[in-house]
């Protein structure tokens, strides 16, 4: 009879996580839609530290490193507020997915500020690979007519708050996952991040005009879909870094990018163009070869 091995069934949750992660930019933007951008990240970000709790528990957080605990929860913290006021804010569902492959910049950033602050070494095609990130980017944002420094200045200007908001997650997570993997010293407060985003969102709420959350079932549903992903997908992640296979978990986590495309499309009943497409292949392709480029032999 066929059984997994724990290193296979570890991979598998790596991959799940994968997915996970993948559809979390749709649902954020449909729960936002809903309850708004401050309020709906504010419920999804409870829903999912009340799903962490209850499967990973608080850990002893005096066996934590303070610097970790300090500087991780700001970076962690502004990289989600960042990343669902983004997508919130969006003026439409096809300019919200648009901002949600802004954030898949981070990996390039990643592998870039490695290069300063781990004394990563790199080859001379690194450079190419991040050019071709931005340059997808830039392709994305021109809409349907391909690459136009016009029309991508003005889709910025229609909306700076949410693209801003997104370039900046994509380097705020750049700097916690090279920061934190030097003062962690092995420690994951992946659950008291979460519930801290929780706790800032809704101050933010408190003093925001956001007028009062409309539940109906479709968005409480929805809600509960975007928690949960976005919970266990932390939760199975860390089961497939610590016991799974590393080298297929970070390969396949490269085409994160498109499968959120399909997702965020999929939830949102949104047509995205072969422009779209295009950028989205260039996004992901350009952060592979950053990745390679700073492989040993």
């Amino acid at each position: 009879m066929f059984s997994l091995s724990a290193q296979h069934k570890a991979t598998l949750f790596g991959l799940l996580a994968i997915l996970l992660w993948s559809s979390v930019v749709g649902l954020i933007r449909s729960v936002s839609e809903g309850l708004g951008p401050i309020g709906g990240a504010a419920m999804i970000y409870s829903v999912s530290a009340a799903f962490l709790l209850l499967v990973l528990r608080l850990p002893n957080l005096r066996h934590f490193p303070r610097l970790y605990l300090i500087l991780g929860s700001l970076l962690f913290v502004s990289y989600e507020i960042c990343l669902s006021l983004s997508l919130g804010y969006a003026n439409t569902r096809l300019q919200a997915i648009e901002v949600g492959m802004i954030n898949y910049l981070w990996p390039c950033f990643t592998v870039l500020m490695a290069l300063v602050f781990n004394g990563q070494k790199a080859k001379w095609w690194l450079l190419p690979g991040l050019l071709l990130s931005l340059f997808g980017i830039g392709w994305i944002m021109s809409g349907e007519g391909g690459w136009s420094p016009a029309q991508m200045l003005e889709n910025v200007r229609s909306n700076p708050l949410s693209y801003s908001l997104a370039f900046s997650g994509a380097v705020i997570w750049a700097l916690y996952c090279n920061l934190t993997k030097k003062i962690a010293q092995g420690s994951n407060g992946v659950v008291l991040f979460i519930t801290l985003t929780a706790v800032a969102l809704w101050l933010k709420y408190a003093f925001s005009t956001e007028s009062g959350m409309q539940f109906t079932w479709p968005v409480t549903l929805t809600l509960l879909c975007a928690g949960a992903a976005m919970g266990a997908g932390y939760a199975a992640w860390n089961v497939g870094i610590l016991h799974g296979n590393m080298t297929l978990l970070a390969t396949v986590s490269y085409f994160t990018p498109v499968l959120s495309a399909v997702f965020a499309a999929l939830v949102l009943d949104t047509s995205l163009t072969v422009s779209f497409w295009q950028g989205v292949v260039m996004v992901t392709l350009g952060s592979l070869i950053c990745w390679q480029a700073t492989r040993g032999k």
